[in-house]
């Protein structure tokens, strides 16, 4: 684990942005263990701001938390990983509002 993970990954969005970099996919902190969360939607914002192309988040989103997250301007896309795996429509099925496979 990195002693300052803010100021490293502010780092390296800048750093980025000098080669012009299409897209920076980042995990955003929001669990302890598996299955239980812990909020921190402002973790990534600096990066954010910082970094000039696409930003990707990833962290255990649901729907709505996806869109909260793009809504606020937090991430330009959401990547959903565990929830896709069982729903492979989960974009219609968000679309639709149906319950999801576990």
């Amino acid at each position: 684990m990195d002693s300052n993970p803010k100021a490293l990954s502010l780092f390296m969005a800048n750093f980025l942005n000098k080669f012009g970099i299409f897209y920076c996919h980042m995990v955003e902190p929001r669990t302890l263990k598996s299955g239980e969360k812990c909020e921190h939607y402002e973790s990534l914002k600096p990066v954010r701001k910082a970094f000039n192309g696409s930003f990707i988040v990833a962290g255990g989103y649901d729907r709505e938390e996806g869109n909260k997250v793009a809504g606020d301007g937090n991430g330009d896309l959401v990547a959903y990983g565990r929830l896709f795996l069982p729903n492979p429509d989960l974009s219609r099925r968000f679309e639709l509002d149906v319950p999801l496979n576990k």
